[in-house]
């Protein structure tokens, strides 16, 4: 499993100075992963469709993690990278880091990518979800929000906790995202 830990700092900045041009500004970020809290540069997924989602473990929309997967394991070979935010801003992951990775991967497998538990709203965000509600004009308004970005960071739509990740919806978002090419090619 690759549930991931806690953010660089949750003030850290994009990583602009260091990041290839190739990588979009919305990636340029490290953040830390939630299992070994190690930092990861978020530019390792340029070129590929992402999908960024705020979790919680004690929320009505929990069950949303088995979707989430399911979602990750079907399109991944074809460029889908699933981005997991673990975040108590609405009062529903009290648990540390260890605690949400071993929930996550024991409770319902999650392999794609967690992140250390983080801010999602508000002046204390975490740089990536103040660019994410900047660029969508929507900030995470419940656990489960989901951000679909382009293989080249140019587009951004939200969808809402009530969207599940198997909505007709989404999911044509995600195909759209994923026939389309870097540079609209």
């Amino acid at each position: 499993m690759v549930c991931l830990s806690p953010l660089l700092a949750q003030g850290a900045e994009p990583a602009t100075a260091t990041a290839a041009p190739s990588c979009p500004r919305v990636l340029q970020h490290t953040v830390l992963r939630l299992q070994d809290e190690k930092p990861q540069a978020l530019c390792q997924y340029a070129g590929q469709v992402v999908v960024v989602v705020n979790t919680a473990s004690y929320c009505g929309f929990t069950s949303q993690y088995k979707g989430l997967e399911a979602l990750f394991a079907k399109y991944k070979d074809r460029g889908l990278v699933l981005l997991g935010f673990p975040s108590n801003d609405f009062s529903q992951e009290p648990d540390s880091n260890a605690k949400i990775a071993d929930f996550c991967e024991n409770t319902f497998g999650v392999k794609f990518p967690m992140f250390a538990k983080s801010k999602v709203q508000g002046s204390d965000a975490l740089p990536l979800f103040k660019q994410l509600t900047e660029q969508t004009g929507s900030a995470p308004r419940w656990n489960f929000y989901k951000y679909v970005i382009s293989r080249d960071g140019q587009h951004i739509k939200s969808f809402s906790s009530m969207t599940g990740p198997q909505d007709k919806s989404f999911v044509a978002e995600v195909e759209k995202q994923l026939a389309a090419k870097v540079n609209g090619s």
